[in-house]
């Protein structure tokens, strides 16, 4: 982890993906805003120290985090999913705006956004415009573009739609980050875990899963319990050798036959968003899964965070030092 004490004030921080990633890309949370209390509750889990708003990112002020270094979020994806109506600014639940009232409140350096791949397509350009139009107005210059998670070590392929936005002085120095590489199966990610309660198939399993995994979905409060998302995405599991209808509480065992079909657990579903051993959740287990599965996978935000902290630079101004709430 970087010793920087760039800022960032994060919205929409779900269950840390984006949080734990801006982490080990150099930036100490100032804030960090999270309305569903179990997710909020993850953050403080993981992070005692961080000031954290289990609340609406329409109770926060941004002139509280004047000359904040980044403002950052995973603003809701259901206004731009293909896999719901595609509402754009026309869904409540679209949080853009809120977005940028904190961006003029606070006037932070740089501006970091992500959202679905749905975002991207024509259907959405008016609106993306609309952004950096008023993004522009404010003295910032932009770039979207969709990046692959597993082109950063995540294995499974997972596009997000990024928004950066750095003052202009400093864009010119920005660069989106590359590919670092072949992602791992989710055989080598998850043969550990899955021989970790001695069944004896799992050196064969982890041989078959010789792929990267489809896009995991967390889904809403309003589907049903924890599974791997539609029948598609429970067609591809299969073929990795993972039953998807459900989530398990514990791996396989020395029970379990050597071909046996296993279920990922929690643990496991973590692993394949590129969260690592140290991040914990809380909450029952279907809050659980709906927190991994709705994440941005931490790798990625680490690469675009370490772009963005190469572009402003790692010796912010000094201001008042991070606020820690008991």
């Amino acid at each position: 982890m970087s010793t920087s004490n760039l800022s960032v004030l994060e919205i929409c921080a779900g269950a840390g993906g984006q949080s734990f990633g801006l982490e080990r890309a150099g930036f100490a949370h100032e804030l960090a805003v999270e309305i569903d209390k179990d997710a909020a509750a993850t953050l403080k889990l993981n992070r005692p120290e961080w000031d954290v708003h289990a609340g609406d990112v329409r109770e926060v002020s941004g002139r509280d985090y004047r000359g904040v270094d980044l403002v950052a979020g995973g603003v809701p994806c259901p206004p731009f999913s293909v896999a719901g109506k595609q509402l754009g600014a026309n869904d409540e639940r679209d949080l853009f705006p809120e977005a940028l009232r904190l961006v003029r409140e606070a006037r932070p350096t740089a501006v970091m956004l992500e959202n679905v791949k749905g975002l991207a397509s024509a259907r959405f350009s008016s609106y993306r415009q609309a952004i950096i139009n008023e993004l522009e107005g404010m003295g910032y210059s932009t770039d979207w573009q969709l990046l692959f998670s597993s082109e950063f070590g995540v294995p499974q392929l997972r596009p997000r739609f990024i928004l950066v936005a750095i003052k202009r002085a400093k864009f010119k120095r920005f660069q989106f980050p590359g590919a670092v590489g072949t992602p791992p199966t989710v055989g080598e990610t998850l043969g550990p875990l899955m021989a970790v309660n001695g069944w004896e198939g799992a050196a064969q399993w982890a041989r078959g899963a010789n792929g990267i995994a489809p896009t995991v979905v967390g889904g809403s409060k309003k589907h049903g319990g924890a599974d791997l998302g539609p029948t598609r995405a429970k067609s591809a599991w299969l073929e990795l050798g993972v039953d998807g209808r459900g989530i398990a509480d514990e791996a396989p065992s020395t029970e379990h036959a050597l071909d046996h079909t296993p279920r990922l657990t929690n643990q496991m579903v973590a692993r394949i968003q590129g969260f690592d051993a140290s991040w914990t959740f809380s909450g029952r287990k279907t809050s659980v899964y709906r927190q991994i599965g709705n994440a941005f996978p931490p790798p990625v935000a680490e690469g675009v965070g370490t772009a963005i902290r190469a572009a402003i630079g790692a010796s912010p101004a000094a201001r008042r030092p991070l606020r820690i709430v008991a």
